[in-house]
């Protein structure tokens, strides 16, 4: 296993002098990138590999010596794209590229301002596709569709196989078209100590106290029985949790919401990727996609029992059975604690973190390199029903805009596509373990692979996979709606506000923002047209989203045997 973790520092540095020095496109760095870095590691052959880079090099010759600039946050992914792919590229094909590499929240600010000004401050994005509401309705962004077909088609890859992407759902509009293309994707599962939940005192004396086996929670009834079972036990020595989360009025707080908790508690309509005609944000959309209403009195569902709900669950949750310390802490603060060996279980935990938690010497990791934890499907809230979308999955996917010059375009869309390549994608996946392609995940290296990184494969080959999605295209402008998020929810975490209130203030500033939208029309036929007002009770009675308050808020607790799970998975 020792191929995926080698440091490729030396050689991201000669291939990006050989760039620099030579400018132009080389045959001879080609071969020694097939070599040295891919390994075989590809799901094409050898020749296949070889004819894939042959066309970046005649692709190319155009642009030779240009200087393209692209960005992306900073994950494991990007750094390997920034660091050794982008060299590559430019000692292969003579293009010189600039991967930057910034904060999320700063990347759509440099996009905004791309927007607003005209201005082209990068030639590329790689944003999450959060942002296919704005992309389609402000149509500022190429779409690809007619790109690939039109000016980009003589530097679009003949192999770059677009059904083999799992994300092009996520990034396509209501009009059909493709807007964006997935370069990485992680999702947002359940987590747990396996070997906890193996331990036959544990299972005996969660037995006799709940009346049910101590398993993979199914909803949040068992989750909860599961963190007050957890929260003050001793094991090896120590006081443990069953709860981990962070709670401190930050922006990174808003993912936490916006990331769909409102959906896995049973908010919004049914609906794959998101829900309609309400989403996961409780954004109402008519027949025609206009944003029509947030809050309940205008058919809006961000303010409604379901989103009350899942707030009171969540701040309970962390008053009760997390550290004393997660309320006052930020996104990047948290997402260490459990591999520090003291929680039982995790709601909200990205996949992204999986490298990271199986490095050797971890106390969540035992002595032959094996994780003592697995990931899971996250369990659903009380107004949850089959068919509702169960959680979030990043996809953060290559984005050109209209304003960048076609020379440009032209050449950091080659960039973009030698970086998802099938030549380069298998390689990258073991890098980064985030997934694009259906290929790689079905690679035989991965089937090898597996039992180290906690269930992570057997997730993405299972069926479940589809009930994990990003925002949805309701979204009319993600960069000023998202910020609302952390404000109004901290003062639900911080005690300022009820549940209630923080959910009403959101949704109220929600459709200020989209009347805004309506008045300034700068979205046209498909931006918000606000729905008029009515009785809340009016639209609580209807089918579907809203949905009136339940009696019972707690139904049946609901476990499954984690190894019965994936038994199921691979039928």
């Amino acid at each position: 296993m020792q191929r995926y973790r080698k440091t490729k520092t030396a050689f991201a540095v000669a291939l990006f002098l050989s760039g620099t020095q030579f400018a132009q496109a080389d045959i001879a760095a080609a071969e020694k990138f097939l070599a040295d870095e891919i390994a075989g590691l590809s799901v094409l052959s050898a020749d296949e590999q070889k004819a894939e880079m042959q066309w970046f090099i005649d692709a190319a010759k155009p642009f030779a010596g240009m200087d393209i600039k692209v960005v992306s946050e900073t994950i494991t992914t990007h750094s390997y794209e920034s660091s050794v792919l982008a060299p590559a590229f430019t000692a292969i094909t003579g293009i010189n590229v600039a991967h930057d590499l910034i904060g999320e929240g700063d990347v759509v600010e440099k996009l905004q301002t791309q927007m607003q000004s005209g201005e082209n401050i990068y030639d590329a994005y790689i944003n999450d596709s959060d942002l296919i509401g704005t992309h389609w309705r402000y149509q500022q962004a190429r779409n690809l569709t007619d790109w690939m077909a039109g000016e980009g088609a003589d530097v679009t890859l003949p192999t770059l196989d677009i059904d083999d992407f799992i994300g092009t759902e996520f990034t396509t509009g209501p009009d059909g078209k493709l807007y964006q293309l997935p370069d990485q994707q992680f999702a947002n599962l359940y987590w747990f100590r396996y070997d906890w939940f193996s331990d036959e005192k544990n299972k005996a004396d969660f037995k006799e106290k709940y009346g049910y086996d101590l398993g993979v929670p199914v909803n949040w009834s068992a989750y909860e029985d599961i963190a007050e079972f957890f929260t003050g036990r001793e094991i090896d020595g120590q006081a443990v949790y069953g709860h981990m989360d962070y709670g401190k009025k930050d922006p990174s707080l808003g993912w936490r919401f916006t990331d769909a908790w409102l959906s896995m508690a049973g908010n919004g309509d049914k609906g794959e990727p998101n829900g309609l005609p309400v989403d996961e944000w409780g954004i109402r959309v008519n027949e025609n996609s206009q944003p029509v209403g947030s809050c309940v009195a205008r058919g809006g569902d961000t303010n409604g029992p379901a989103a009350v709900y899942s707030i009171t669950k969540y701040i309970d949750w962390l008053k009760k059975y997390a550290p004393p310390e997660a309320a006052g802490m930020v996104f990047g603060e948290a997402g260490p604690v459990p591999a520090q060996g003291a929680i039982a279980q995790q709601m909200f935990w990205y996949t992204a973190f999986t490298a990271d938690m199986v490095a050797e010497g971890l106390p969540v990791v035992d002595g032959d390199g094996n994780p003592k934890w697995r990931m899971a499907p996250s369990p659903h809230g009380a107004y949850w029903e089959e068919g509702q979308k169960l959680g979030y999955q990043d996809a953060g996917s290559w984005t050109l805009m209209k304003s960048t010059p076609v020379d440009r375009a032209k050449a950091a869309w080659l960039y973009a596509q030698f970086v998802v390549s099938k030549t380069v994608d298998l390689k990258k996946a073991h890098t980064g373990l985030t997934f694009i392609r259906e290929s790689t995940i079905q690679d035989a290296s991965f089937t090898e692979r597996a039992p180290k990184l906690g269930g992570l494969i057997e997730f993405y080959r299972s069926p479940a996979r589809v009930q994990w999605s990003p925002t949805g295209t309701n979204v009319p402008d993600y960069p000023k709606l998202a910020q609302l998020w952390w404000q109004n929810i901290g003062d639900a975490s911080s005690g300022a506000k009820s549940p209630q209130e923080a959910m009403d203030a959101l949704c109220e500033a929600q459709e200020k923002v989209l009347a805004r939208l309506e008045r300034a029309g700068v979205q046209g036929d498909i931006g918000p047209k606000l729905n008029e007002e009515k009785d809340p009770e009016y639209w609580l009675s209807q089918p579907g989203a809203p949905k009136a308050k339940l009696a019972n808020e707690k139904p049946e607790p609901e476990t499954i045997s984690y190894d019965e799970l994936i038994k199921s998975w691979a039928q």
